[in-house]
């Protein structure tokens, strides 16, 4: 049985009360998996009382949850993120990779953090993902963003070949050599943790209309399709307005031609589509770490915190695919130990 790790998050946010509210919905027995919750008991009392008082959250003492209190002992007020709420953030997310490094735990699941608190607080990372790469000497990683419908049970699973960057500073970053690397990654990726060695990829183009012969953009026409057409199982590049119409007819009615994966080549063109159709089931999964990361696909909501009406479906589905994903890689581990 996998041991998972939930970090709290940006105390000031709705972190606290989407793990909360989680938990108490969810038997132990369900979870198939030991839950360990990262933060500052203090606030999760506070935030337990105040969902006592608001909602339908039933009577569940938040010490029988396993917890490792950190006990910054910094003043937080919800809605209001700070230099004190990311300093708890980052702590909260540095006791977790901490233990995930020294196999105290198989995968961690992250409540949301403010970027702009973590700067306030003087730690300079763009994310999370980064630190959490930083911090287990990787350099090859990658932010893939997975989804199981509803209504057909595709999975939805897009990688991004750049992050978190200003739009001006993407095409400047894409090159063959990037685009090989991250479909290198994402098929090792599928295969460890989902279980599929001959996957089929789309790749969606980078200009409008893939470029159009070379008339709106050459990158397709100069190094993208012949990259694609010299490996296998690759499909595109496909214009970016028409790609996802196949993607939303494998989530809504049949996933009969889908893919196994796509990889966009920004940010917003591959997340606009996804959070547009699977807000609530989307999860986000740092790949290339020696251990399982997901996290919700959604920000701390500081409009909402402390009003006990956020979601906790994509944190459920993020606690979730950590499971699936770190008994999958136990069952792999035993595997490769019987062979020797």
């Amino acid at each position: 049985m996998p041991h998972i790790a939930i970090t709290l998050g940006d105390p000031a946010g709705i972190g606290a009360e989407i793990v909360l509210k989680y938990l108490f919905s969810t038997r132990s027995v369900d979870l198939q998996a030991k839950i360990t919750v990262i933060g500052d008991l203090c606030q999760a009392r506070s935030v337990f009382l105040n969902l006592r008082g608001i909602s339908d959250v039933p009577l569940l003492d938040p010490e029988a949850i396993e917890f490792i209190d950190l006990g910054t002992g910094l003043k937080v007020t919800a809605g209001q993120g700070d230099g004190n709420s990311g300093e708890c953030s980052f702590r909260y997310l540095q006791r977790a990779i901490d233990g995930a490094l020294r196999g105290e735990f198989d995968g961690i699941v992250t409540a949301p953090i403010a970027k702009a608190a973590w700067q306030q607080a003087g730690h300079h990372f763009p994310g999370q993902t980064e630190v959490l790469a930083q911090r287990s000497g990787v350099s090859d990683y990658g932010m893939l963003f997975v989804a199981e419908s509803p209504f057909t049970g595709w999975v939805w699973r897009t990688l991004l070949a750049t992050v978190h960057i200003p739009l001006a500073e993407v095409p400047r970053q894409l090159n063959p050599g990037l685009i090989r690397q991250k479909l290198a990654l994402l098929g090792n990726c599928l295969a460890q943790d989902f279980g599929i060695s001959q996957p089929q990829i789309t790749i969606v183009g980078i200009n409008p209309h893939s470029g159009e012969e070379g008339y709106l953009g050459r990158e397709e026409k100069d190094w993208l399709n012949p990259l694609i057409q010299s490996g296998k199982g690759l499909r595109g590049a496909v214009p970016p307005d028409t790609v996802w119409l196949g993607a939303k007819t494998a989530w809504l009615d049949n996933p009969e031609r889908a893919p196994d994966a796509y990889l966009a080549m920004y940010h917003d063109q591959g997340l606009i589509p996804m959070k547009l159709l699977a807000f609530e089931e989307c999860v986000n999964c740092t790949i290339g770490l020696p251990f399982v990361r997901t996290s919700p696909d959604h920000g701390t909501a500081f409009d909402i915190a402390g009003k006990g009406v956020a979601n906790f479906r994509s944190l459920e589905c993020a606690v979730n695919l950590a499971i699936k994903m770190a008994n999958r890689r136990q069952q792999v581990v035993g595997a490769k130990q019987q062979q020797n």
